[in-house]
């Protein structure tokens, strides 16, 4: 009865296949990791097939944190 309509599972798993390369690409890019003393990049958006969502990197917390995440409707 009312709330959010769940995401497809089609769209979670390219939000985390997506979410894993930003991963990836930030571990080669921050080696220095929690020794970081950059600016960091600001909030970021990726798109992926069916929506996109918005993630933080932070090199000091070697974390990439997803903020947000929106299907389009089908």
């Amino acid at each position: 009865m009312g709330g959010p309509t769940p995401a497809p599972p089609a769209f979670v798993a390219e939000v985390e296949k997506r979410a894993d390369e930003i991963v990836r690409a930030a571990e080669v890019l921050y080696l220095t990791g929690s020794a970081y003393q950059g600016v960091g990049e600001g909030v970021q958006t990726a798109y992926v097939p069916g929506g996109m969502f918005l993630y933080l990197t932070v090199p000091r917390h070697e974390s990439v944190y997803i903020l947000q995440v929106t299907a389009w409707p089908s």
